[in-house]
Parts: C-alpha cells; structure tokens; sequence
C-alpha cells in the first residue's frame, strides 16, 4: 500500500494541554508519528512524502480568513505584551450564533479556536500544513487510479470545522480527502471509526448530496465532543439522510463494534458511493486514555477486513490514539486485516 508521511508532523509539539482546569500530559505527542511509522515499515508499505499542495487546496474546504489566522497566529502572538504563555492559547470563546469577524487577534482567538487542546507553538503551522499535504497526497493517489492509500497525519483532523479548530485538529485532513476525490468520483463516503465523533467532518458536509458522512463512536454525551454527534443529527438541505452518527455506549467491546460496523458499512453501500475515506481512529483500543470503548488488537484487524472487503477505492486517513505504545500493532493489525480482505 501507498502512505504518505512528512518528517514535519513531529514539529508540532505542545508541552500540555488543559483538562478539568488542570495541566495534564500531552496525548497527541509527536511519538504516535513515529509509532505509526515503525508500523509502516514492519508492513514493508511504499513510503512516500507530499508535496505542498498549496493554499487553494486547503481552501476547498476551509474559510480563507480561518487558513490566514491559522498561518499567522504564533507571529502574531509575539506582538501581545507580557505576560503570554510560549503557545498560542485563547482567553474566551466566541457564541457561534454571533457572526462577527472580530478585527483583533486576541478577539480572533476565541473565534477561530474552541478550547484549550488547540494550542500553537513555533513550528504548528508548518506541521498543520504538512498533515494536510499528506491527506491530499494519499487521496490524490486514489484520484489517479490507485486502489488505496494510507496518510499518517499529525495532528489529526476530523474535529476541525472549516474555520474552527478543536480537539487537537486545525485543518480537517478527511474532509479534504474526500473534497479531492470528488475531483474524480461523483460520491465520496467518510466512514470515522475514530472513538470520538468526527464533529468537523460532519459540520463540513452537512448541507451536501455528494458526501455521506458516518461516524462510529462513543456516546458524546460521556466525552468529547459533547455538543455534537447524536443519533439525531441527518443533515440538512440536500444533505438530509447524507449523515448517519451511531454513538456506543461506554465499554464497548469487539462484537458489538463490529455489529455497528456492519450497519455502518450497510448504509454506505445504500448510498453507491465512488470512493472511500476511512477516518482511522485506533482511541477506541482497551487501554487508550480515552477510556470509552474496550476494542482489542484482533478487533482492528476485523475492522479492517469488514471495511477493506467492500472492495472501494480507499483513502486511509489517520486520526486519534493515544496509547502510544499500542500504536503500531493496531495500525498493522487494521491494515494487515484491510489488505487481506481485499486480497492483497
């Protein structure tokens, strides 16, 4: 299998986040690209880098003014006076229902970034931009013929709205994975089996036709994102019954995994789609930090074979988990059980 991977992911590298109004250890650490790497290579897939697709790629997705403040944010935060922390952090949060655009960047902070596990230190962007280019290469290559492709992203993606950052994701890799291959497939579906749901990914895609967007994962109501990825939630316009969220309860274990899957992989086939982009969380694995669902490393492999045996044109985009030492036999365990189904 292609993969697609940029020494630059490691540049992102914050020294904590905040949780409960406390510091706490950094989950999304640059040693999950490495983890993710070694099991590239015991795999012996096709490495390759990507190429910088440039900002207009980005913007098929995203809001001009979100990539400007995305690109600009740790220079600009050089300008505020002392005392300022060593990473970009918001103060406030904007009321979504309010539409202004404020000209500032303290006030842009809060409009751009959504909580505290977003911060942006020296090297951010550089990496942000790179996770993208990685997507676009990966989806690229299924746009010009090959049958699937694998892109280690870091940071992740698939929280990100087109101009909101949230839960460790800026730039959302999966949506533009997915805008990319429309370039040649008429309907694209995202399948998120990241333990967290693909809110951004979801709000990207929740007015169109030509997407259908599924996320498998827990119970939002006990973890993030919270507010949103509810059983409820169809779409709107002409993209009413194009989203389909099958939240699970805490502790979920293999089989009844697998049983949401196969509804999961039924509603896509129901939507005849072109192409496939599979958002791969591996933070619903019994020991992640997570917490919420108890898969094992067989599972992903299962996962992998159920998604891999629908026989679609595939782009493998990489989102959470944060057991780290875990990281590369589940990626090998899913794409070992993805290949095989698939006959390779």
């Amino acid at each position: 299998m292609l993969a697609v991977y940029s020494d630059d992911n490691a540049l992102h590298d914050p020294d904590h986040f905040i949780s409960r109004g406390v510091k706490i250890a950094v989950r999304e650490s640059p040693e999950r690209a490495n983890q993710l790497l070694a099991a590239l290579r015991d795999g012996a897939h096709e490495i390759c880098t990507p190429r910088d697709f440039g900002r207009d790629a980005l913007l098929t997705v995203h809001d001009p003014r979100y990539i400007h403040f995305l690109a600009n944010a740790y220079d600009n935060w050089q300008t505020l006076p002392q005392p300022r922390g060593p990473f970009v952090l918001a103060n406030s949060y904007a009321m979504r229902q309010m539409k202004t655009l404020p000209t500032s960047f303290e006030g842009q902070l809060g409009f751009f970034l959504s909580g505290n596990s977003v911060p942006i230190g020296p090297q951010s962007w550089r990496a942000i931009a790179s996770s993208a280019n990685c997507a676009l290469e990966a989806a690229d290559a299924v746009r010009s013929g090959a049958s699937e492709s694998y892109a280690l992203c870091r940071p992740p993606g698939h929280h990100a709205y087109s101009d909101l950052a949230g839960g460790y994701c800026y730039l959302n890799n999966s949506a533009l994975a997915a805008q990319h291959l429309r370039g040649r497939f008429a309907r694209v579906a995202v399948l998120d089996v990241d333990v967290h749901h693909g809110n951004g990914t979801q709000g990207i895609f929740w007015e169109r036709g030509d997407v259908l967007t599924v996320s498998i994962h827990g119970d939002p109501n006990t973890g993030y994102p919270w507010q949103v990825g509810y059983a409820g939630e169809r779409g709107e316009g002409e993209g009413v019954g194009k989203n389909l969220n099958l939240p699970l309860p805490l502790g979920t274990s293999d089989e009844p995994y697998l049983e949401a899957l196969d509804h999961a992989l039924a509603a896509v086939r129901a939507f005849e789609p072109e192409a496939c982009v599979v958002a791969l969380g591996l933070d619903a694995f019994e020991e992640d930090s997570s917490e919420m669902m108890r898969v094992t490393t067989a599972g992903f492999g299962a996962i992998g074979a159920r998604i891999g045996a629908q026989k679609l044109p595939s782009v493998i985009i990489q989102e959470g988990g944060y057991a780290v030492d875990a990281l590369r036999r589940n990626l090998g365990s899913f794409l070992n059980g993805f290949l095989s189904a698939r006959g390779g």
